[in-house]
């Protein structure tokens, strides 16, 4: 039992993992050995099989789903597709939003020459909207409640830089970016859906440690 790999499990049952993935880790494996450890990696070691339903940016903490069979991987596919999935992230950003809540429609796509970078693109971008809610004040910063309508990469970080409240330690995007940032400040905390299997209606939420 020494040997399993380090995984932070919410809930499991015969055809889901639900895991809090810890900020500074691949998702899935990346090219070349020394980026073979991730989740997905570490679930397969704990399960046998395991299978990406989404994903999380490296920086980026939070509720992340793994399906135990292809099967299983085909449905929550359909229900993210279909937008029948609800993520909320938190999120600390510079400045402080005007307003009690908002939303953002702009279309996104890879930055090509800086690669990962994305950019907001209205000729060849893919649709992408986020709403916002702040929750409160800390300092010259606001922690927001963030909820994307669409899963493009990079999506809620470049929407928040557009509106100039940059997320806190993102080194791609926030201008105030320091190597002294400790990480970035998003989370994903809370995600809701009909399980693939049984059809009851599951939430889970993840805690949040730069909330501590």
């Amino acid at each position: 039992m020494d040997n399993l790999p380090i995984l932070d499990i919410l809930y499991e049952d015969e055809w889901l993992l639900v895991l809090n993935k810890p900020e500074n880790c691949l998702s899935v494996p990346g090219r070349g050995p020394e980026k073979l450890d991730s989740i997905l990696h570490r679930a397969e070691l704990y399960c046998g099989e395991a299978f990406a339903v989404h994903r999380l940016d490296y920086s980026t903490s939070g509720l992340i789903l793994v399906a135990k069979s292809l099967e299983c991987q085909k449905r929550m596919y359909k229900s993210f597709r279909e937008k029948e999935v609800e993520k909320e992230y938190l999120a600390v950003v510079r400045g402080h939003p005007a307003g009690s809540h908002g939303s953002v429609r702009k279309p996104l796509r890879c930055d090509w020459p800086n690669r990962p970078r994305q950019m907001i693109c209205t000729e060849w971008g893919k649709d992408a909207i986020t709403e916002w809610n702040p929750i409160k004040a800390e300092g010259e910063n606001t922690l927001l409640s963030l909820s994307p309508i669409t899963g493009r990469s990079h999506q809620l970080r470049v929407h928040m830089q557009s509106l100039g409240h940059s997320i806190v330690g993102d080194e791609f995007y926030d201008d105030q970016y320091s190597t002294q940032d400790k990480r970035l400040l998003l989370h994903a905390y809370r995600i809701e859906f009909a399980h693939p299997f049984t059809s009851a209606w599951v939430k889970f939420v993840a805690p949040c440690s730069f909330l501590d």
